[in-house]
């Protein structure tokens, strides 16, 4: 069986509710003729419905009782071959992973009776030990090609390579991979055991010739935990019928590239994918598809609501613990772009259990992509967002070690992974205040605070932060480094504690991280509390516009003033910024001489930002306090120098007060 090269594919995404009849569209690959025909009395369509990367979902009455409804449902609807496959990451991370690790995933996932589930970097966040235990719970297989033990040459235990599925009639063979450097983003340390993942392409194009001449199948299916970008490359270089894939977890409507059909459901049983085959003479010469949407209107399968119930009872994790004023923001478009008031919350509660200096998180540990509250949090919330066994640990770090570990967090615009996602930080941060740049070639972390001082590169500072990234996870440079405290706590409780201590919270992000994307020269201004001060500097060679009210000044301390006005002049090619006066003299107050940070936004001419709405400039300012006479500090000393030599009892001027 070979796929067809003219399949045409209708895709839309429904709700729940009626599905819209499906159209068969046909196009024979090896066809002599390569004319359009109706379906024949020798074709068989297929179905074939698909999931990934249920994570958190796993551990709450939401979303998964709702897909195996679903699943359930769509089976029922259709009297041609049907197949369920999942695309990997369904037995971790969720609230449940720390206290009964993968078993009500598993438990939950046997009333789908999928067909075949690819082994994803998170099914082997227990270890590889309790994976096999999980694969031997569970009455499906699951699937990984390319993830070999080196000196046995044999998959790794509690996988296998590929599955034959004979139904209706119709041989479907299923193979699964994941991607290549799985062994730095799992808990446990792969290599240890002498397990590598293998090149993808060249393995699914061995094992796809095994399916097709060996065990003669009619339809070949890629269960591909590695993304979208590289199911197209897979797409172009192997001769498969169908590529689900997983892990980037994003919405991906079936779609056919260079023949193949792809799709990803993004994650937590949010969508989930029908693609319908239709197979004639060896060919898979039609198919269309769609994303059914599960909503809250979505009916819940009474079996698998009582599952999960019952494991969240026994660790009681509906039980509230604290109060929320504001929303915790625990989505991944903000904890792996900016400053979070989630992000905040935890590493604050890491640094009040440890007395760390610092605190960092990684972005990937805050999970669930979800925002909690106003309202009431409960221990399973928590548990949810923080759902890995991650324990918090204190590393001492120098200041140049520090300012490094920072910098392993961003993502440059230019790299490979930019130029998909665009520029990232992926942390969370307490106790330090930094600038980050995502572009090559530049300084990635610069104007670094700790407790508000500037970084000693030569100090010695104590970092908490969760043991899988002590020991080198995310790209964290700390495996090397020594750990000088370990709580035996995981990190989840630690937030549950600190919660209820607080009981009722509202936090707001405070600048701690600040994006810069182009810097201006610097500057000084002389305040003399009235009127308006001034700033002009060159403008950025990509300044197209101002965005409106992103302007302001900043102290070392995030106290900040906006302007009142910026104009930016396209033939002088300037940017002029006023600032009331007075407003900026209550910044300086009695220190006299303040360093300022301006910061602003714009839209660029150059770049095309992902994940942010424009482009950010920033510029040091030097803000001096003038005094009654309206001279700045260095001329004040200046006089004051010369009235003490001219006179020695007469007094100096004293600087104004603060406005």
């Amino acid at each position: 069986m070979r796929r067809a090269t003219a399949v045409v594919l209708l895709v839309c995404i429904v709700s729940a509710g009626a599905i819209p009849a499906l159209g068969v569209n046909v196009g024979g690959r090896h066809s002599d003729t390569g004319s359009t025909t109706a379906t024949t009395n020798s074709s068989t369509n297929v179905t074939i419905l698909s999931y990934n990367d249920i994570q958190t979902a796993a551990a709450k009455d939401g979303n998964v009782p709702r897909l195996v409804h679903r699943i359930d449902e769509r089976r029922q609807a259709h009297d041609n071959p049907t197949f369920v496959m999942g695309g990997g990451d369904e037995l971790s991370p969720n609230a449940l992973s720390p206290v009964s690790g993968w078993h009500a995933p598993v438990d939950v996932y046997d009333l789908i009776h999928p067909d075949a589930d690819a082994v994803g970097n998170h099914d082997l966040d227990y270890g590889t030990d309790a994976f096999a235990n999980a694969s031997r719970a569970s009455n499906f297989p699951w699937l990984a090609a390319n993830l070999v033990n080196e000196t046995t040459g044999n998959i790794i235990e509690g996988a296998q390579p590929y599955e034959v599925v004979q139904r209706g009639g119709v041989k479907v063979g299923v193979v699964g991979a994941i991607y290549p450097g799985v062994d730095g983003s799992v808990s446990e340390n792969l290599s240890a055991h002498d397990i590598t993942a293998k090149p993808v392409v060249p393995t699914l194009q061995k094992y796809e010739k095994v399916l097709r001449q060996q065990k003669n199948v009619d339809v070949v299916v890629v269960l591909l935990h590695e993304g979208t970008k590289e199911a197209e490359t897979v797409a172009k270089r192997t001769d498969a019928d169908v590529v689900l894939t997983g892990h980037d977890e994003v919405v991906y409507r079936p779609h056919v590239v260079d023949g193949t059909i792809i799709s990803e459901t993004e994650a937590r049983a949010e969508y989930l994918s029908e693609i319908n085959l239709t197979v004639e003479d060896g060919d898979v010469v039609g198919a269309n598809g769609r994303l059914i949407n599960i909503t809250e209107s979505t009916p819940k399968n009474e079996t698998a609501s009582r599952i999960i119930n019952d494991y969240r009872s026994e660790v009681n994790l509906d039980s509230t613990i604290a109060y929320t004023e504001t929303p915790l923001d625990a989505r991944f478009s903000t904890n792996y772009h900016r400053e979070s008031n989630y992000g905040d919350l935890v590493t604050d509660a890491m640094r009040s259990q440890t007395g760390a200096d610092v605190a960092i998180t990684n972005a990937g540990g805050i999970r669930s992509n979800g925002v909690y509250g106003p309202g009431n949090i409960t221990g399973g919330d928590v548990f949810n967002t923080l759902p890995f066994g991650n324990k918090v640990v204190t590393v001492r770090l120098t200041g140049a070690q520090l300012k490094e570990t920072l910098a392993s967090q961003i993502t440059t615009m230019e790299s490979d992974a930019g130029q998909q996602y665009g520029a990232e930080m992926s942390m969370q941060v307490s106790g330090v205040r930094f600038e980050w740049v995502g572009h090559d070639g530049k300084q990635k972390i610069r104007d670094v605070r700790v407790d508000g001082k500037p970084l000693d590169p030569n100090a010695t500072y104590e970092v908490a932060v969760n043991d899988f990234m002590a020991g080198g996870g995310s790209g964290y440079p700390l495996a090397d480094k020594p750990v000088v405290q370990r709580t035996d706590e995981l990190l989840s409780t630690t937030v549950v504690d600190y919660l209820k201590s607080n009981g009722k919270i509202a936090p707001t992000t405070d600048s701690r991280i600040q994006r810069v994307d182009t810097s201006l020269a610097d500057e000084s201004v002389t305040l003399d509390g009235h009127g308006n001060a001034v700033m002009q500097f060159d403008a950025p060679d990509d300044y197209n516009e101002t965005v409106p009210n992103t302007f302001v000044v900043s102290t070392p301390d995030n106290r900040t003033v906006a302007a009142e006005n910026v104009t930016y002049d396209a033939d002088e090619d300037t940017l002029t910024v006023r600032f009331d006066d007075g407003e900026l003299a209550s910044l300086v107050g009695c220190d006299e001489t303040v360093q300022l940070d301006l910061y602003g936004g714009y839209q660029s001419s150059q770049y095309d930002r992902v994940y942010f709405n424009y482009s950010r400039l920033n510029a040091d300012v030097t803000a001096t306090l003038a005094d009654r006479n309206g001279h700045g500090a260095s001329e004040r000393d200046a006089t004051n120098e010369t009235n003490e030599n001219e006179d020695d009892s007469r007094a100096t001027v004293p600087p104004m007060a603060a406005a």
